[in-house]
């Protein structure tokens, strides 16, 4: 997936998921200079983020 199809999929802007994936917050991969994402990937990286609000409230 491109940015701009991963960004909405995860409810985040184009520009806080570039950020995070210059951080290395979420699992992407280049092609040329182009940052791709998995939907695998964004799943289990949704996934993660559920059980740290869980587990937060708790």
């Amino acid at each position: 997936m491109t940015i701009k199809e991963a960004a909405p999929y995860i409810g985040s802007s184009e520009y806080k998921l570039r950020e995070m994936a210059r951080q290395k917050e979420i699992a992407h991969y280049r092609v040329g200079n182009r940052i791709m994402f998995r939907k695998v990937m964004l799943d289990e990286w949704i996934s993660k983020q559920e059980q740290e609000n869980v587990r937060e409230k708790v």
